[in-house]
């Protein structure tokens, strides 16, 4: 690849609280599902790079845990992960909803920011839900620090062009991180266990999303199709015959979903067995914690 002279590069940190639609204008803008979406706060548990790749330009999106209150050691992990994405980053976009700005975690999230040195852009999304926002009233709920600010939609697409044009502005003429051909820094093993973890975010309602966790015990890639072998943590005993359902039906639906999802995104068969075991309490064990990419 011969890199031209104004070639430009760099990172760019998508912060703010949780189910602002980080995930999904993270994966618009890269045209690829690289980041788990679901309709239920806190999906994000880790920061997650997605690299942008033209001709000129190679942006490492970094989508980040929704910024919360800890109540246990996994979110006390996951806040540190969000205090990390500042290190270094080009670029700092903060996302809001339009409707209800600002919230309490809004204004927390905005008053760390001030005091960051890093460019910042405000980025105001679901213009779809809110048509008649008015910008010049949000921006004056934001600090100095925020340069610049637009309202998007991340579902319709809606002033994304304009978005990603802006990003262009703050990003610095370096040259390429990362291959041309590359879309994350992470192995597939970690696409596997959070396709599978998105499967049961869309399944299940209230708790056992959030306590379930899911480890990669074997990842094949055969010739003409991937083997998956992975173990779904629970808490608690009693939420076992709840996640592998009736005649196991419900444990057939993950398993169904997470093999079309990947096969999709690997664009080759995917085979996944799955198991389910108990494991009292992991979300506050840092053994546990440790063994699934915490710190």
């Amino acid at each position: 690849m011969i890199i031209p002279a104004d070639f430009k590069s760099g990172f760019v940190a998508i912060i703010g609280k949780p189910n602002t639609g980080k995930s999904t204008l993270m994966n618009l803008i890269l045209g690829e599902k690289i980041s788990i979406t679901s309709a239920k706060p806190q999906t994000t548990r880790y920061a997650i790079k997605g690299i942008w790749n033209t001709p000129n330009h190679q942006i490492v999106f970094v989508d980040t845990p929704g910024y919360l209150k800890p109540r246990y050691e996994m979110q006390e992990k996951m806040m540190r992960i969000w205090n990390d994405a500042f290190k270094d980053v080009d670029l700092i976009i903060f996302l809001a909803q339009i409707s209800g700005f600002p919230s309490e975690f809004d204004t927390e999230v905005l008053q760390r920011l001030k005091y960051l040195k890093n460019p910042q852009l405000a980025v105001f999304n679901k213009l779809d839900l809110c048509p008649d926002a008015n910008l010049e009233v949000l921006q004056s709920h934001l600090p100095d620090s925020i340069t610049e600010s637009i309202m998007i939609s991340a579902r319709s697409g809606e002033n994304v062009p304009e978005l990603i044009e802006a990003i262009k502005r703050f990003t610095p003429y370096h040259e390429p991180y990362y291959e041309e051909d590359q879309l994350s820094d992470l192995p597939m093993r970690f696409f596997a266990k959070e396709t599978i973890r998105e499967a049961i975010f869309h399944q299940f309602e209230q708790e056992i999303p959030y306590a379930t966790a899911v480890i990669i015990e074997r990842y094949t890639e055969a010739p003409d199709k991937v083997v998956i072998d992975a173990v779904i943590w629970l808490e608690r005993q009693s939420q076992k015959p709840i996640i592998i359902g009736k005649n196991g039906e419900n444990l057939k639906r993950i398993r169904e979903y997470a093999e079309r999802d990947l096969s999709r995104f690997i664009q080759m068969e995917v085979q996944i067995h799955l198991w389910v075991k108990i494991n009292p309490n992991w979300r506050k064990k840092s053994n546990a914690l440790k063994e699934l990419g915490f710190g």
